[in-house]
């Protein structure tokens, strides 16, 4: 199918509603409208995402998404050809709320229905964005993921490493928490890093030892504490020095880490011979500068191009789930009305599990 098709997507797998229209072909789409709902205020008493509370917020704002992304690109829902919907891997009360609206609204008006992989949303935004010819090297460094893939196609991605623990983003609001730090991590941690020595606690660099491109950073997360407490004050209180140096400490060790992870990715992906050699960033830590500026530098060194889509873009959004759907439907594919949620989705399920298996199948 090579006409240009008009894609509405629905987002929801985490802690922000969002809708999309995007239009176009595989090699050359446009986003219409892109309407994302946050939820930092309703978790912040809690220093992290409350699957219940956002299953909540989900259902009760992605028709009021749907509409303002419809009323954005100046179209009617039947000017749509199919509805795209992240439908795995998620928090699943959050995933079944946009799998559901999706459902009822393919069942209202007979539109195809298109399940996406949020991972591989992330991971084709560089084609919707940038165009960027096959095959490219992915990082996906968000709150809840953190691999390396090399995207041969629109279908398929080899998987050469990832984290055995927490993602860097998880780790991000974790060392935010432990220094009294506000919610969503990642910027709270960055902006404090910034009057910050990265050299006065020595942290570890956990697993550059490896010659792999597996990550972890729990341990960090734990040396991070011990080093917080053994300069906490009486009233268990840090001072503002104390604080912004743990967070560039931190912030160093997770840029250190990723960046030497990266060089060795590069070296599995540049044995391709890639006409184009590019890296591209996307998720929500992609939007960290110290680790952009790191990244950028060992592009740089290794004549490889060095991609971060738009931060609207790289944080989740309805737009590259659109996109997603718009590959598949245009390569003929599409689902039914017994599409399910799926809290854990593997992109490359030819790759051993990452963090171990359950009775739903291998983790993310």
């Amino acid at each position: 199918m090579s006409r240009p098709l008009t894609i509405l997507g629905i987002e929801s797998s985490c802690d922000d509603t969002a809708a999309a229209v995007v239009r176009g072909t595989a090699d050359d789409a446009t986003v219409l409208s892109s309407i994302v709902f946050g939820q930092t205020a309703l978790h912040a008493d809690f220093g992290g995402v409350v699957p219940e509370i956002a299953a909540r917020a989900h259902a009760e704002k992605v028709d009021h998404c749907v509409a303002d992304a419809l009323s954005d690109a100046g179209l009617a829902l039947m000017d749509c050809d199919a509805i795209a919907v992240t439908a795995g891997p998620g928090l699943i009360g959050g995933v079944l709320s946009g799998v559901m609206s999706a459902k009822g609204l393919a069942a209202a008006t007979g539109l195809p229905l298109i399940g996406v992989n949020h991972l591989a949303g992330h991971a084709l935004t560089p084609r919707l964005t940038d165009a960027v010819p096959f095959p490219y090297l992915m990082l996906l460094v968000s709150g809840g993921h953190c691999q390396f893939l090399i995207a041969h196609d629109r279908d398929r991605f080899e998987r050469i490493g990832g984290t055995i623990d927490d993602a860097p983003g998880e780790a991000f609001d974790k060392t935010a928490r432990l220094l009294a730090l506000p919610q969503p991590g990642g910027p709270s941690v960055e902006a404090a890093a910034k009057t910050g020595d990265p050299k006065r606690f020595k942290l570890p660099r956990p697993l550059l030892d490896r010659h792999d491109c597996d990550m972890s950073f729990s341990g960090l997360k734990t040396a991070l504490l011990r080093a917080r407490d053994g300069v906490i004050g009486p009233e268990q209180t840090l001072n503002r020095i104390d604080q912004a140096d743990l967070a560039a400490g931190f912030q160093a060790a997770v840029t250190d880490v990723l960046t030497a992870k990266t060089a060795l990715a590069l070296d599995l992906y540049l044995a391709l011979n890639p006409a184009t050699p590019t890296l591209a960033v996307a998720g929500g830590v992609a939007a960290n500068m110290a680790i952009r500026t790191a990244l950028t530098d060992l592009c740089t060194w290794r004549n490889t191009a060095f991609l971060a889509p738009p931060l609207a873009l790289c944080t989740d959004n309805a737009a590259m789930i659109a996109y997603a759907g718009l590959t598949r439907f245009a390569a003929g594919e599409q689902d039914d009305l017994t599409l399910g949620a799926r809290p854990r989705w593997p992109l490359d399920d030819t790759a051993p599990a990452m963090l171990g298996s359950g009775k739903k199948g291998a983790k993310a």
